[in-house]
């Protein structure tokens, strides 16, 4: 994923402190750098200026940009990099006083998720974002847009040398949204039968790198049914993997559950890709529980943690049942995490690299599940042994035994599967 090393752009991070901020601009900065390491860059050096105001022609004022086109020669920098969204004029402006190629966060975020996604839909998706992210802003880009390949801010539609016809531009955004639709509705399918499976549901949400997938690979292993083919892509960097993940596993009554991973979040994290990917995202909507995974080795756990109910609440999912994972206890002691107890009342204290708590989060997962269970023994015709299969693969049997006018089977199963097979039903 990472360029050759000789090719990575050497950066300044450019960052602005206004009175009102209330994330800690020092821990913005370093996740800032995060993102450039991610997208394959190399940070050299950081600039971080205070202001009541953002300045509406340079973002940072003429002065400051004067004086970091002096940084970037003295430390021969490739790229700027603003912890912020520029507007076209800013990005035309500075440009044109610092002579670099200048990305903002946005743009930095756009780029990796153009170099991550995988599958086709993700493909578009991300297309979109940066389509229209770019559209108010053609003027704004030099001509590094329109060459071959390239590194950071330049992925996707800047390969295909972006034209400043905005009709143009139109066209593709209309085009791509089209067949997002057509993919929403092949999403829809797979959804129906899904819930007639009868499968209860749960999704991994939270802050990327916080350990999702790490976490979704475990509870898989410990299903009897576990593959290595089943395992999810794990690297330790923001946003590694994109596309979204489904696995079967097991709860401990022997009950299977779905479990599915998605996008991480992050601050900040652009309008325009939340918009694009709100189809994928949506598929939260349609769980039944939501694992909330925190990095809890993060010092702005706390920030991390509200940024994602922020992005919970505008996906309107906040009604459901949610457990907050706080993951990585291996990396630190539980009397130095400091959080919000309003977000975290339902919680859990897990190390997924060293499986720690994981017997004990299945347990939580059984019991906040909105579905009942009920015991029961039912007794299977032997013209209806397909039941009998269905029972077997589905939960853990307490005893099966062949009598004469069918099959008798001790289990405790759902509510929806108990009125379903109510006929069968001995006692």
């Amino acid at each position: 994923m990472i360029e050759e090393k000789e090719n990575i752009e050497k950066t300044l991070l450019v960052g602005v402190e206004l009175e009102k901020d209330t994330i800690d601009i020092a821990n913005s900065m370093d996740e800032l750098e995060e993102l450039v390491n991610a997208a394959g860059g190399m940070v050299i050096s950081r600039v971080i200026q205070k202001r009541y105001s953002i300045d509406a022609a340079y973002f940072i004022g003429k002065g400051k940009a004067e004086e970091i086109k002096h940084y970037c020669e003295e430390l021969d920098i490739d790229l700027v990099v603003f912890n912020d969204e520029l507007s076209g004029a800013q990005l035309r402006n500075l440009e044109g006083i610092i002579d670099r190629k200048i990305v903002d966060r946005t743009n930095l975020i756009l780029d990796i998720f153009a170099n991550r996604a995988t599958s086709k839909e993700g493909k578009l998706q991300v297309k979109l974002a940066q389509l229209r992210y770019r559209l108010p802003r053609l003027v704004g880009f030099r001509d590094y847009l329109s060459r071959e390949g390239g590194g950071i801010g330049t992925r996707g539609p800047g390969e295909q040398k972006l034209e400043t016809d905005r009709r143009h531009v139109l066209r593709e955004i209309d085009n791509i949204e089209r067949a997002l639709k057509e993919a929403e509705k092949a999403r829809d399918i797979k959804r129906k039968k899904r819930e007639n499976s009868n499968l209860p549901i749960v999704a991994l949400v939270g802050y990327t790198n916080a350990g999702k997938s790490t976490l979704l690979n475990k509870i898989i292993e410990m299903n009897d049914e576990y593959s290595e083919s089943k395992k999810v892509f794990v690297y330790d960097m923001l946003f590694a993997t994109l596309d979204t993940f489904l696995r079967t596993a097991k709860l401990p009554n022997g009950q299977k559950f779905l479990i599915t991973d998605t996008v991480g979040f992050v601050s900040k994290l652009p309008t325009h890709l939340v918009e694009a990917f709100k189809g994928t995202l949506e598929e939260v909507k349609f769980a039944d529980l939501l694992i909330h995974v925190v990095d809890a080795s993060n010092s702005d756990l706390d920030i991390q943690i509200k940024t994602t109910y922020n992005i919970l609440k505008e996906l309107e999912v906040l009604d459901k049942p949610i457990i907050t994972v706080f993951n990585k206890m291996d990396k630190v002691d539980i009397s130095n995490i400091a959080y919000d107890d309003k977000y975290a009342s339902n919680k859990i204290f897990v190390s997924g690299k060293n499986s720690t708590n994981l017997d004990k989060l299945l347990d939580m997962i059984q019991l906040n599940l909105p579905q009942e269970y009920k015991d029961v023994i039912l007794k299977i015709p032997y013209d209806k042994q397909n039941l009998v299969n269905y029972f077997l693969n589905n939960y853990e049997v307490e005893y099966i035994e062949y009598k004469v006018d069918g099959t008798e089977i001790k289990l405790s199963i759902n509510q929806v599967d108990y009125e379903k097979y109510s006929d069968y039903i001995l006692y």
